[in-house]
């Protein structure tokens, strides 16, 4: 293959030095890639309002929803790729690559239009004040029109992931990003085109990143340039994806279900509450980007091991993993804790909402050790190909924010700090579930009979 130096075999070698020289690029990457939420926060809070924040952020589990369900597969694409690439088996990255164009693309299509046409009712659903419903819509509806581009980028840079490349889809997110940030500033600094033109500019930045990630994946990776006679669909390996795929997809779907619940929550509290809900969940996607950068590193580490037969390996990319968690918090946990107010103050400027987002936040920074462990046990799991419990965790997840939620906040001396509670105890249950997965063994039952 071409461009070698670009793939990397973790079959052999350090476990840890893999998994931490994988993880930095990704890391890096989706760091960059939270510019989209980030900047379309800051510069609506700065220059429109606390009314246009909470138009953005009440369009963020839908969002989530949407790109879950659409770019979920590319992560039963990528386990596939991942097991072919540790088997040696180039033929069959190939017959991925091209069933995976069908499988992005039709879903991809499939949620666009429906979310698009559904817009106005979900966002009554979760209980959008009148006030900020039409910039909101406005908002989602641009999310939509990006949707199968945004797949489409996610099953490339999973399969170069797969063959151990980590490192080209950070570029390609760092140019996105630095067109997001300049395109904010210009439609809505400049242009003064408000909530409209934070949509336009991060609608564009992902139609650059897929563009910029096809043009390389045509031209410097051989597996994707396909000839007529490989582009046929071929019923065995799109069943195979879909088998492996849908349950991630569905887990990612009923987790973003899990949060529009806590998004109605949230709503009932009004404009303030949502704001500062907003900042925070903006801050924690950050947060999260250690432990899920980990996880991803450890998806393509298992399944290039599972397709070689390295059971021993696949447990110290565990150990390794759950170590860099356990530094990541120690080091999160103070920042957050001790900086919360001048954190929050970067994105909005009203003290009430500076406040209650710094409390919030250190409330959860006590649980984030628990949330890396979520991330661990489960990517090990999907790159095993144990994608039944997928579902479960996604489950587990619905079943907490519900509970909790309607627990927490309905408790008078907490009211609506139980929102972040939830969220707190939430990760502590559902990590407590996958580490009980990991540990019961189930999936090594399965890696010995591949």
């Amino acid at each position: 293959m071409e461009k070698k130096e670009r793939c990397v075999d973790m079959t052999q070698g350090s476990a840890f030095r893999h998994v931490i020289s994988f993880t930095i690029p990704l890391l890096i990457g989706n760091l960059f890639q939270q510019f989209y939420n980030l900047v379309d926060s800051l510069v609506v809070g700065n220059f429109v309002g606390a009314n246009a924040l909470a138009a953005v952020g009440t369009c963020g589990s839908l969002g989530y929803l949407i790109f879950a369900l659409s770019s979920g597969l590319s992560v039963g694409l990528g386990v596939m790729a991942a097991q072919a690439f540790g088997a040696r088996n180039h033929k069959e990255i190939r017959k991925i690559i091209a069933n995976g164009i069908y499988i992005l693309s039709g879903a991809g299509l499939i949620v666009s239009v429906l979310f698009y046409a559904l817009a106005p009712n979900l966002l009554r659903l979760l209980r959008a004040p009148d006030t900020i419903l039409p910039d909101a819509v406005t908002y989602l509806r641009l999310i939509c029109l990006g949707t199968v581009a945004v797949a489409l980028y996610n099953g490339i840079a999973a399969i170069l992931r797969a063959m151990g490349d980590s490192k080209t889809s950070l570029y390609f997110l760092i140019i996105a990003s630095m067109v997001n940030v300049v395109l904010d500033l210009l439609f809505v600094v400049k242009f003064g085109m408000g909530v409209l033109g934070v949509g336009l500019a991060t609608l564009i930045s992902q139609l650059i990143s897929f563009v910029i990630s096809l043009i390389y994946a045509l031209t410097k990776v051989p597996c994707f340039r396909l000839n007529k006679g490989e582009l046929r669909p071929e019923g065995r390996t799109i069943l195979r994806a879909l088998t492996l795929g849908i349950p991630v997809a569905a887990q990612s779907s009923i987790i973003s279900v899990s949060t529009m619940v806590l998004q109605g929550v949230v709503n009932g509290f009004g404009e303030t509450v949502m704001a500062a809900y907003t900042v925070v969940d903006r801050v924690e996607q950050i947060v999260q980007q250690p432990y899920n950068s980990v996880g991803t590193a450890l998806t393509s580490f298992s399944g290039q091991n599972v397709g070689a037969q390295k059971l021993d390996r696949v447990k110290q990319g565990f150990q390794a993993a759950a170590w860099m968690a356990l530094g990541f918090s120690l080091v999160l946990l103070p920042v957050v804790y001790l900086f919360g107010d001048q954190i929050v103050g970067v994105f909005v400027k009203d003290p009430q909402v500076i406040a209650i987002g710094a409390r919030g936040m250190r409330i959860n920074c006590l649980f984030y050790f628990a949330l890396g462990m979520i991330y661990i046990p489960r990517s090990i799991l999907n790159g095993a190909g144990d994608s039944s419990f997928a579902m479960i965790n996604g489950l587990t997840e619905v079943a907490c924010r519900v509970i909790y939620s309607n627990v927490f906040t309905r408790i008078p001396a907490i009211g609506f700090w139980g929102i972040w509670i939830t969220t707190g105890f939430t990760w502590s249950t559902t990590a407590a579930v996958c580490l009980h997965r990991y540990f019961r063994g189930k999936w090594r039952a399965m890696f010995d009979k591949g």
